[in-house]
């Protein structure tokens, strides 16, 4: 028996769920965690483009809307030196990886013609198709529920049948809060938790002291 020294590496990904937030559809794991992700906030302050109404400068009117973005690379380079073992890869190359991202943004053609039919039967008012629930998972410390914004694939290799070999993912992601979920949802349990999450982080963290800042006291 080897013993390993590495530190087992885990992976960022998707997990898509029903609508309801019931019944896990598909894992999504990148194959090669991005080497930057970057985060940004807008912040919901009470009053306009300033943040803050006078007499209210520090009310916050719901959590930030948080946005996500990072480039993913899937390569089929590893699957393909082991065919017997990767026959789906050598049919399709990754195409089955990039049309997986590609269902998050699309509704299912089945629901597309579900809307058909409707408005073909004279229904006068036509719900909208609805996604599923996604989770973007970067490690136990960050799991929030998101809907995907933007998508964009850079196929950059090909086989003999034109089967995408390797390509670069861009992907886009907003979190999605108790604001756009309401408190019944289940995606909205899980926002919470994942603001709780990252409240118990920031508690961790170690306390400056105001000599650090070079001031011995406050105003």
């Amino acid at each position: 028996m080897s013993l390993s020294t590495s530190p087992q590496l885990i992976k960022g990904g998707l997990v898509v769920l029903a609508p309801d937030g019931a019944t896990p559809r598909r894992l999504i794991a990148l194959q090669y965690n991005p080497e930057t992700l970057s985060r940004s906030y807008q912040v919901q302050g009470t009053g306009g483009e300033g943040g803050g109404e006078r007499g209210m400068p520090f009310r916050l009117k719901g959590p930030a809307i948080e946005s996500i973005k990072l480039d993913a690379e899937i390569d089929a380079t590893d699957q393909l030196e082991f065919p017997d073992r990767h026959p789906a890869t050598v049919r399709h190359g990754i195409a089955p990886q990039l049309a997986a991202l590609e269902a998050l943004v699309n509704p299912s053609a089945a629901q597309l013609m579900d809307i058909d039919a409707q408005a073909a039967g004279g229904t006068l008012e036509i719900i909208p198709a609805e996604a599923p629930l996604t989770l973007f998972i970067w490690s136990a410390n960050r799991v929030a529920p998101v809907r995907v914004t933007e998508l964009s694939i850079t196929e950059e290799a090909f086989d003999a049948r034109l089967n995408p070999t390797r390509a670069k993912v861009s992907l886009g992601l907003r979190v999605l809060s108790t604001d756009d979920l309401g408190y019944a949802h289940r995606g909205a349990s899980i926002f919470l938790t994942h603001l709780r999450t990252r409240e118990a982080l920031a508690a961790q963290g170690g306390t400056a002291t105001l000599q650090a800042l070079g001031i011995d006291s406050l105003p």
